[in-house]
């Protein structure tokens, strides 16, 4: 009996740690308040303050260092590890260097990272960030044909390298990739691959197993499954082959792919989307993942920022991204962070989609899709929270490993985070790129008053007489 007290107060006391109330003290002041003696300040559990360009750039610096150093482009043997220079005579056992994390370097998450380190080269005027993405896309470019070569004389299949480019079999294998590619090729940032651009853009916009309406499908994990993540996997890539090639079709079916998707996952009460969809059971349970919502709002933010804006299907998508927007936005924690589940505050804080949600609002703001009035600071707050998950090798620590569609919330709640994890490096290239815009954007001003940020139109006049 004794020892069944002692553990029901040891759970006790953990609830008591664990639940406590949300306004417990921080560890962070805000330096922007230089009056040390107010009382009224109080402390934040992340940096609560104007976001500074220098400390930002140092930290998307040290990401792309710490990408640098993590993969490498080498052709070596599976078996020994040693290098293969010979590229003009395959052998079976050849592979690409493997990095020390999961960092493959042709999977759809590298894509979103070469896309980030594009954007940050872009913002920052700093070439060096793109210098990986040369080195990745030159390696690909002298090593395609003998990876080909290979394939031909050993059929390996998904044991090749190279095989996402060589047999696509998915969105996942193609779109992000596809994405990144062609904006390197806008950028002028390595070689033209355009024989790899149109064997990824071919399957995206031709073999793609769709819905009769065209909605970009999976037959997994039920026969007919949708799955919020594809919007991304297919809806950037289809916007950047309409803008490389002038062709309206691209972007038609890059709308009807957003209103699609946003038809059956997209519940408009709360502004969110269900991570997955199944045509055998179209009434099902939803699961409002975070990183599928990033995904999703990603897409149609990527869309808009190539999409003509005499389309007819322009004010449609942004309509459904500033109500994706407005659903999200309310969600963010007391930390700046959002939860793993939007919807379910016990479910951990998550990085990807945190950062996903940060460059998206920030974006929208700067583009002016949005107001800067609230969004402004709710993009701030967000960058001071992700920032703290960068540690001092550059690793973006509290990102959700992959995760499947699935159909309960313990697995969802249960997957593990890791520094390995790709998802979260690329996302937060993105976001700190757009907060050196942000916070640059001379539309409005950053205002500290009353011990907190407003983002006040320039012209826009206040009065803050009546305020002690």
């Amino acid at each position: 009996m004794k020892g069944h007290t002692l553990h029901l107060l040891a759970a006790l006391l953990g609830c008591a740690l664990a639940c406590g109330p949300a306004h417990a003290q921080g560890v962070y002041r805000n330096t922007d308040n230089t009056n040390l003696g107010d009382a009224s300040e109080g402390t934040y559990p992340i940096p609560y303050k104007k976001p500074v360009v220098a400390e930002v750039t140092a930290q998307l610096q040290s990401i792309r260092a710490f990408m640098d150093r993590a993969t490498p482009t080498r052709v070596v043997s599976k078996r020994t590890g040693q290098p293969i220079a010979d590229l003009k005579t395959p052998v079976a056992d050849a592979i690409f260097e493997r990095s020390a994390g999961d960092y493959g370097i042709q999977v759809y998450e590298m894509g979103v990272v070469h896309s980030g380190l594009i954007k940050a080269a872009q913002v920052t005027g700093d070439a060096g960030f793109t210098s990986m993405t040369r080195r990745h896309f030159q390696f690909f470019n002298d090593t395609l044909p003998y990876f080909r070569a290979q394939e031909q004389k050993f059929k390996l299949e998904r044991a090749n390298s190279f095989s996402r480019f060589l047999d696509p079999r998915s969105l996942d294998d193609s779109g992000s990739m596809c994405a990144a590619l062609i904006r390197a090729r806008f950028a002028k940032v390595g070689p033209d691959l355009k024989n790899m651009i149109d064997t990824c853009s071919d399957w995206v916009y031709k073999r793609q197993f769709r819905l009769e309406d065209g909605t970009m499908a999976r037959k997994r994990p039920q026969e007919v499954s949708l799955w919020a993540d594809d919007m991304y996997m297919s809806i950037p890539a289809l916007a950047e082959m309409g803008r490389l090639t002038g062709q309206q079709a691209y972007f038609d079916d890059a709308v009807n792919n957003v209103m699609g998707m946003s038809s059956r996952m997209f519940n408009p009460q709360l502004g969110l989307y269900t991570h997955g969809w199944h045509a055998n059971h179209q009434d099902a349970p939803r699961f409002y993942w975070a990183r599928a919502n990033g995904w999703a709002v990603l897409a149609m933010s990527d869309l808009l920022d190539v999409l003509p804006k005499d389309h007819p299907g322009y004010p449609k998508v942004l309509a459904q991204l500033r109500a994706s927007l407005k659903g999200i936005a309310e969600l963010q924690s007391g930390s700046g962070l959002w939860h793993q589940m939007l919807d379910r505050n016990d479910s951990y804080l998550e990085t990807s989609a945190s950062a996903i949600f940060t460059y998206v609002i920030a974006h929208a703001v700067n583009e002016g899709w949005i107001s800067a009035t609230t969004y402004g600071s709710i993009a701030q707050t967000g960058w001071n929270a992700i920032s703290t998950r960068i540690n001092s090798l550059g690793q973006v620590e509290g990102t959700c490993v992959g995760t499947t569609l699935a159909s309960d919330m313990v697995y969802y709640y249960n997957r593990p985070t890791s520094v390995d994890a790709l998802h979260g490096y690329g996302p937060m290239l993105l976001a700190g790129a757009e907060i050196i815009r942000l916070v640059n954007n001379p539309a409005f001003e950053i205002q500290h008053k009353v011990r907190t940020y407003h983002y006040l139109p320039k012209g826009g006049q206040t009065d803050y007489r009546e305020h002690h």
